[in-house]
């Protein structure tokens, strides 16, 4: 197993992941709002192309893929937003995303980001250093319970930086 950044050949195995990754057994035909969101987010200015990792299996083959964007805190441009992050069914519960996790977290650090904030499960990642986005002082761009709304600090991490998150703009239009 390779992580590493996405290059412009891995747009369509991206997608891919996604489209399985997300797929809703009951709509079969339904395209995972996940899948458009990464190529909206690609097109976007808060695209940032050193944030965007993917897995490739030994045989080259791309199992998963993870993206960080531009965010920001009371307008300002000091973190990000995770996700999505998608690993093919075949290759999930087999460390994976975990890995994709430590990958993208260990790669915004080294860039001397801030702060990471994630909707997410709040059993699953706490395991990363994630606690609610509340108790660093920053708020949800929507009304989501502060346990799903969740943040890590990176080691550019100030106590100055708190208000109200937003998402890069194709988090918007979902």
């Amino acid at each position: 197993m390779l992580i590493r950044r996405e290059t412009p050949a891995d747009v369509d195995a991206i997608r891919a992941v996604h489209l399985a990754a997300f797929a809703d057994p009951e709509k079969p035909d339904a395209v995972p709002v996940e899948a458009g969101l990464v190529d909206a987010l690609r097109a976007d200015v808060g695209w940032l192309p050193a944030l965007s990792l993917v897995v490739a299996d030994d045989d080259g083959w791309l199992v998963g893929h993870v993206v960080c964007t531009r965010g920001q805190i009371a307008g300002e441009p000091v973190a990000l937003g995770l996700g999505p992050l998608g690993v093919l069914p075949a290759w999930q519960r087999r460390g994976v995303g975990s890995a994709l996790m430590h990958a993208v977290l260990g790669a915004a650090d080294a860039r001397d980001e801030a702060l990471v904030v994630l909707l997410g499960h709040p059993d699953y990642y706490p395991r990363f250093g994630f606690r609610p986005a509340v108790d660093l002082g920053v708020t949800p761009p929507q009304p989501w319970g502060s346990q799903y709304f969740m943040a890590r600090p990176l080691g550019a991490w100030r106590p100055s930086i708190r208000g109200e998150f937003s998402y890069a703009r194709p988090f918007d239009e979902l």
